[in-house]
């Protein structure tokens, strides 16, 4: 990794423009909205786990954590989508057919609308960008802004 790069993801997402620090803020709190929806009533009235909402938050901090290793492996580059693609990907396609399937109502089905909409933005963006690094673009991200 180069040495002017921030020491850390944290660092390196920092010095981004605001715009991009804001849409990072919102997908941390999309995702981590999650949590809201941990517990749900099934048809006895019970509370019980709702495992979407565990899987939604455990991809998000997996993700995450990738995230960080990759930056230490190969510094602030577009292959860092790679992490939301590895993590997210399935996630998201398996809450899709779920929800195709009418398998969610209430509050978590509109959850789960702006989830797809906001990560959904996300992959097509992440995915986009781990091709033009397997295309040969592995220009630090840091130095489009400066």
């Amino acid at each position: 990794m180069n040495e002017t790069m921030p020491a850390d993801l944290a660092s390196a997402i920092s010095s981004e423009p605001m715009w991009l620090q804001h849409w990072i803020s919102v997908l941390v709190v999309v995702n981590m909205a999650a949590i809201l929806f941990i517990v749900r009533k099934n048809s006895e009235g019970k509370l019980r786990p709702r495992t979407e909402a565990f899987v939604i938050l455990a991809s998000m901090m997996a993700a995450g954590i990738f995230m960080s290793w990759l930056y230490e492996q190969v510094g602030y580059v577009r292959l860092l989508g790679l992490a939301h693609i590895v993590f997210w990907l399935p996630v998201f396609v398996w809450l899709a057919v779920k929800f195709r399937r009418g398998e969610f109502s209430g509050p978590f089905k509109y959850y789960l609308i702006l989830y797809f909409v906001i990560d959904g933005a996300s992959l097509a963006i992440d995915t986009a960008d781990v091709v033009r690094y397997l295309a040969g673009d592995r220009q630090a991200l840091h130095l489009r802004h400066q």
